[in-house]
Order: structure tokens, then sequence, then C-alpha cells
């Protein structure tokens, strides 16, 4: 069983929405995570289960709308998928799903999930907002020392 995934969730065709992949493509570009297997998860969904079975941590990095200022980032550690946002964006049933069926099957990794507050979604765009484009950098900095202060870099 491998160590840690981090999992970026988002759809880049809706803006903003897309922010989960854009942080973690900023992650890929950290050599600083060597041995930390990095993937852009797309929207979601039961293809993703093998990953949960392949690894005793995931960090997911995913939008959601909760009402807090776009660019707010936060650090949750759901259990349950009624632990998460009561918003987590276009996707929220299929990942919330797959949370369950892991339950289910009592196969769940360590689940830690970084939300980036977005504001509401409404039209198809690759374009990103400024406040979520500041916001990148800032996630993926932050996602990135919570590896490094648990001591989760593995030596390669």
């Amino acid at each position: 069983m491998k160590d840690i995934l981090i999992l970026g969730i988002g759809n880049l065709l809706m803006g903003d929405e897309g922010i989960g992949i854009h942080v973690v493509r900023r992650l890929q570009e950290d050599k600083s995570l060597k041995g930390i297997d990095i993937v852009d998860g797309g929207t979601g969904g039961f293809h993703l289960l093998n990953y949960f079975h392949e690894y005793k941590r995931v960090i997911l990095v995913d939008a959601t709308i909760d009402g807090r200022p776009a660019g707010t980032v936060r650090m949750l550690k759901p259990r349950f998928s009624s632990d998460y946002p009561p918003t987590l964006t276009a996707h929220d049933i299929g990942l919330k799903d797959l949370l369950d069926a892991l339950y289910l099957l009592d196969e769940q990794p360590e689940i830690v999930l970084f939300t980036i507050s977005i504001e509401k979604l409404d039209k198809v765009t690759l374009d990103i907002s400024p406040d979520i484009q500041r916001t990148i950098g800032k996630a993926a900095e932050r996602i990135a020392a919570y590896i490094k202060e648990r001591g989760l870099l593995t030596e390669t």
C-alpha cells in the first residue's frame, strides 16, 4: 500500500470550480514533494475508487460554495460524507457517494480535505476569477506545509 496521494477534484470548464485541478498542477511542479503522488481526479466519481484502496492517506483538494469569502482555504478531516461542507460543487453527489461506499466497505484511508471557497457557479468558462487565481499558490503552499510539518515525505 502506498503512503500518500494528493487528489485534486474539479471541472475546468466551470471556471473557479476547477480550483482543485489548478492546485494539484501547481503541486506537481513542487520538487520538494518528491515521493508524493499527485493526481488530477477530474470531476470525481467511482472511477477514483481504486486510488482510495491504494493509499493509506488521501488529501483531497476541492472547491466549495460555503458562503465564505472567495479564496478562503480550509482544512477538514471528514470521516463520513455528512462531515463534508453541504455544498461541494458540481460533483457533490459523486464524491460523497464514493466516500460512503468506502465507509461501507470499511476500507477508508485517512482523508484530509482542503476546500477553497468559491462564488456561485453560473456559467461555462475556462477563466478563473482574480480571487481564485491568487489562491492557487496559497493553497498549494498550505498543503505542502501540512505534509512537511507532519513528516509525511518519504525518502525515494
